[in-house]
């Protein structure tokens, strides 16, 4: 077995540093920017990449620019791999598995695609414990995503991540939405919920127009690391914070004392 860089285990939560960029030259220069913001780790966004620069070499030389930090991989329905099939869009994943990454994002419908991204067909969700085992083979970790995208009671933001840790994930990722300072308060309590409750360790996100106590105490409550963005431009995810502030709140909590 290949032992990579890993997202688990760690003595703190990751701060992540999000790459969305089109070529393979601005991902690059976002990564060693954010090297300089002080992330811990990269989180690649493939589907935003260019279908010409799409190849081993090119992602072999992205990634090399990590500098053994762990990288987390994403290839969503959307952008320039729109049209491809879940199978297809795996393919790719591997293939960045084999040029250095180590966290594959596997959406929770893969093989299936339903409301909220959590199949329960049962051939689907089979096929996606044998996918995540062949991950494991070749010594990747998986992160299981539900973009549910709208206000999700506690009980329910549990059931989803039961199944993620049911199907063999490594970490379970689920995202609502947060409307209002209720909202959002009860969304600090859903972290503090599933810490106690889930055996893996997870990412619990909000969208929405009150998201940024769960996007920056998130990791002080529970969440196995922070998404941050090195810039904010014209592709960057705008509700995640700057990754040079994230590292100051990091560097400036005790996590011995938690």
């Amino acid at each position: 077995m290949i032992y990579k860089p890993t997202f688990l285990n760690q003595n703190r939560p990751l701060n992540c540093c999000m790459i969305q960029s089109r070529t393979a030259l601005e991902a690059s220069i976002t990564i060693r920017n954010g090297a300089f913001d002080g992330c811990d780790a990269y989180g690649y966004q493939y589907c935003k990449l260019n279908k010409a620069e799409r190849n081993e070499e090119t992602l072999k030389r992205i990634f090399s620019y990590a500098d053994g930090k762990p990288i987390y991989v994403t290839n969503y329905r959307a952008s320039e791999s729109a049209g491809q099939s879940d199978e297809e869009l795996f393919e790719d994943m591997t293939l960045m598995l084999d040029c250095g990454a180590t966290l594959v994002d596997m959406m929770g419908d893969y093989f299936c695609r339903t409301e909220g991204e959590l199949t329960m067909d049962r051939a689907a969700v089979e096929k996606q414990k044998e996918y995540i085992k062949l991950i494991h083979d070749r010594g990747g970790e998986v992160l299981m995503s539900s973009h549910v995208l709208k206000y999700t009671p506690a009980e329910r933001v549990l059931e989803i991540a039961m199944e993620h840790q049911s199907r063999g994930a490594d970490i379970s990722k689920i995202v609502t939405a947060a409307n209002s300072v209720e909202e959002e308060l009860e969304a600090l309590s859903i972290i503090a919920m599933l810490r106690k409750k889930l055996d893996i360790p997870f990412l619990f996100l909000c969208g929405g127009s009150h998201t940024q106590l769960v996007r920056t105490v998130g990791p002080a409550l529970g969440c196995v690391m922070w998404l941050s963005v090195q810039r904010h431009d014209e592709l960057s995810t705008k509700v995640q914070p700057l990754t040079r502030a994230i590292t100051q709140i990091r560097d400036n909590f005790s996590w011995t004392q938690r």
